[in-house]
């Protein structure tokens, strides 16, 4: 196994005329399978929302998709199954996948549906599963929920009793420390969507929908096969630039491919910059856009910059091995003819649609309908020119519906927030 890095500019010629140069540097990162590379094997937790709001047909499906799940591991894989209401338990531990029917009777056994809501105290127990397994594996998480999670009670400046949503972005943030992948499902329309959106980024996985009940089986089976192609680990984006270049102040590095997500970054003592990334899966582009600022450079081809991929191999039970050092350059010149390059622009159109977005939401929440429906026309927009006609159409319909004087529902925010990030799956 090993990491592919690209990079490129949005425009590779630079004006040398031009005190201050922006561009736009897209790094695209893969993990590379030879026919020799076996799967690796998994460590796999499944927090489960056993809450009151849950019994019936949620639970039912909930647990078709896990049993399909558990026909999909193999022998040599780890599963752990927390289920969380008021609070939390541990009903399956961590423990190799020896014998599924006797996993899914305890689950049918143990599974019941009652209580509230804490999240927190499911995400904290499920980590805790998880580490006990994470040698030589992928070890990642499912977090389902239909509810919203518990507050607190805030009295003035005083927080009275647990912050659950806190709780869980620290864990999350926590858990990618100890090399941990969370990936969240909403289920149902009353999830809290900033929220869950917020841990699965915290947690380097992904945000799932689940708006139908019947959709459960084909949202967990998605999410596992993503799961199954990760060939490298605990992966961080090493970037250094020369004097005279730097990265822009306000959200300088984002994630375009395979979803969006504005990422963390850390400066180091030498002064350059870190971006954890997180599992790469095999033969899948992981695609990361920076912001960068050039100064006045001498004339000529220059190198502005330096990546590199930090990473770990399960497979051969190594840690922290790296890529090839790859420099980056421009063109600097006194006589500037624009040199765009498609493939980046379409990421920064990727970057721009999620943006967007978010700027529709915010001005919704301020009362600014007039606002938000101009943004979300200009997100459909966006996406129309990406070829991504699904978000088109959906953020159009939620423009359309706040134009006429109507309230987007709940399935309507969830979409709209779903398609900006990614290509929305029926």
């Amino acid at each position: 196994m090993k990491v592919e890095l690209l990079s490129a500019l949005n425009d590779t010629n630079v004006d040398a005329a031009q005190s201050s140069n922006q561009r736009q540097l897209a790094i695209s990162i893969s993990s590379l399978a030879n026919e020799l590379d076996q799967s690796l094997p998994l460590n796999l937790c499944l927090m489960l929302d056993k809450s009151g709001s849950m019994h019936g047909e949620p639970m039912k499906t909930v647990i078709q998709a896990v049993e399909q799940l558990l026909a999909q591991l193999n022998p040599s894989d780890r599963i752990s199954i927390v289920a969380f209401a008021g609070t939390a338990e541990v009903i399956i531990p961590n423990q190799i996948v020896k014998d599924p029917e006797s996993i899914k009777s305890q689950l049918h056994k143990k599974l019941k549906a009652g209580g509230g809501t804490v999240l927190a105290e499911g995400l904290s127990l499920g980590i805790t599963e998880l580490l006990k397994g994470t040698k030589g594996a992928v070890s990642q998480a499912f977090l389902l929920t239909d509810g919203r999670g518990d507050n607190g009670l805030k009295i003035w400046k005083w927080q009275i009793g647990p912050n659950d949503h806190k709780r869980c972005l620290e864990l999350a943030q926590k858990a990618t420390r100890v090399n941990l992948t969370i990936n969240t499902f909403g289920f149902g329309n009353d999830w809290n969507q900033d929220l869950l959106e917020k841990i699965a980024d915290a947690g380097g996985g992904t945000l799932a929908y689940i708006e139908r009940p019947e959709q459960a089986v084909d949202q967990f089976s998605r999410l596992f096969k993503r799961i199954q192609s990760v060939g490298l680990t605990n992966a961080h984006l090493l970037l250094s630039l020369v004097p005279g270049v730097r990265l822009a102040e306000l959200k300088p590095i984002a994630q375009v491919a395979p979803e969006t997500i504005e990422l963390p970054v850390e400066i180091e003592a030498n002064g350059s910059f870190i971006v954890r990334l997180g599992d790469l899966m095999k033969d899948v582009e992981r695609v990361v856009l920076a912001n960068i600022y050039l100064g006045q450079l001498p004339e000529g081809e220059q190198v502005i910059g330096h990546i590199q991929i930090r990473y770990d191999d399960p497979a051969e039970n190594k840690e922290g091995l790296f890529s090839t050092l790859l420099p980056i350059y421009a063109h600097i010149s006194k006589t500037y003819q624009p040199a765009v390059n498609p493939q980046v622009l379409q990421s920064i159109l990727v970057l721009a649609k999620y943006r967007q977005t978010q700027v529709a939401e915010a001005k919704l929440s301020q009362g600014d309908r007039a606002g938000a429906v101009t943004m979300l026309q200009t997100a459909a927009k966006t996406a129309l020119q990406i070829g991504d006609t699904n978000a088109a159409t959906v953020l159009q319909v939620s423009a359309t519906r706040l134009q006429a004087g109507e309230e987007l529902t709940e399935s309507d925010r969830k979409k709209t927030r779903i398609v900006s990030k990614t290509i929305l799956r029926e």
